[in-house]
């Protein structure tokens, strides 16, 4: 179980330029992420946000298994994993988004770059460098069909559509991290000795492509789909192998109060999206191209001091598996005989869940407790 400690990841944010607040579960985040109406936005705002952090564990060891005695790779702090204490900017961003691109209010533009200390900017194994996060423009010409193209969110789960400087919790819940933040292998990592590093940063939920997307109001329900297709290759980056991934949103909600960001509702959602994978596998590290889907459902509310949001989530090939032994990844066994590295288990199944409730005791103080699996 988890509680909400903002204290120990204060976020700055400054200039956000996003219509959201700290009071932002129920928001729809297809609309609040680069689709302002026309004639509503500047032509260019500058904002950014920064998340100093501060994180620790107990740093136990390995208990058993051919590392015992060794640091456990979970018990080390991400992304360097060289400390189980330390501080660190977790998130430094800074972006500007409006109209009038060119010169035409039915045309937005968004463009947002990580600098902080995560698995954007230093995946595993690699070194430290400034990715550029979003870099999309949507244009609204049809009515219920706007077109985004280029690097943005893709359709998917809460947690991952959720803008991150408005956040409830320091981390995402296990389900999200395990199943759903996407990182990249060029092997399942069955050799020995082969560490089997990240080739790129993570997908941090998002892809390149084009979407189209609308949200249509009917009485005191908003409804909205998304439908996309991207390279299924992270960010920053080309398709690699000729396969697109497709991605399908669906949720209705019902607004009791409020407009933007600040809104108390019922939201309903449901989402699917599918891939494929090229992978070295086996002792002969043979390639082949695997399945990877994911989908879920899920509800969020929020109403007057109440706050409450779940969501089920499946998985179906392409599971991230940690490394060998729970070790630090390129730590040698304690035989000497091989290193540990990082595991995907390209044929397997998971699932998972998370359940979360909030209640605003004062105007600006809201206790949030979750518990996920």
């Amino acid at each position: 179980m988890k509680l909400a400690l903002r204290s120990m990841a204060l976020v700055a944010a400054c200039a956000t330029g996003m219509a959201v607040t700290l009071q932002a579960e129920a928001a729809n985040w297809l609309m609040l992420q680069g689709a302002e109406k026309p004639g509503t936005a500047p032509r260019a705002k500058l904002w950014g946000f920064l998340q100093p952090t501060y994180r620790a564990t107990d740093g136990t060891d390995l208990q058993a298994g051919p590392w015992k005695g060794q640091e456990a790779q979970f018990n080390q702090i991400a992304p360097q994993l060289s400390s189980n204490k330390q501080f660190s900017i977790a998130r430094a961003r800074i972006g500007v988004r409006g109209t009038g691109f060119p010169l035409n209010s039915k045309i937005n533009y968004f463009f947002l770059a990580e600098f902080g200390s995560n698995g954007i900017t230093w995946p595993a194994g690699g070194k430290g460098a400034a990715k550029i996060t979003d870099a999309s423009v949507t244009f609204n010409y049809i009515p219920g069909a706007r077109i985004r193209a280029g690097q943005f969110k893709t359709p998917g789960a809460e947690e991952g559509l959720q803008a991150i400087h408005v956040f409830d919790y320091v981390n995402f819940t296990n389900v999200t991290n395990q199943l759903l933040l996407e990182r990249f292998f060029d092997s399942d990592g069955s050799v020995a000795g082969n560490v089997n590093a990240p080739n790129g940063p993570v997908s941090a939920f998002r892809d390149i492509g084009v979407q189209i997307f609308d949200t249509f109001k009917t009485g005191a329900w908003n409804t909205s789909y998304a439908l996309m297709f991207g390279n299924g290759n992270g960010i920053a980056r080309g398709d690699n192998n000729g396969e697109l991934d497709s991605y399908y949103y669906v949720s209705t909600e019902k607004v009791f109060a409020g407009q933007g960001g600040r809104v108390e509702s019922l939201k309903l959602f449901a989402w699917y999206q599918t891939g494929k994978r090229t992978l070295l596998t086996g002792a002969t590290q043979t390639e082949g191209s695997y399945d990877r889907t994911r989908n879920g459902l899920g509800l969020t509310f929020r109403r007057n001091k109440i706050r409450a949001a779940a969501e089920y989530i499946m998985a179906d090939g392409m599971i991230f598996n940690g490394t060998d032994g729970g070790a630090v990844v390129g730590a040698m066994n304690n035989a000497g005989t091989a290193k540990a590295g990082f595991n995907i288990l390209p044929e397997d199944k998971a699932n998972g869940y998370y359940v979360h409730f909030g209640y605003m005791v004062l105007p600006k103080l809201e206790l949030d407790v979750r518990y996920d699996v």
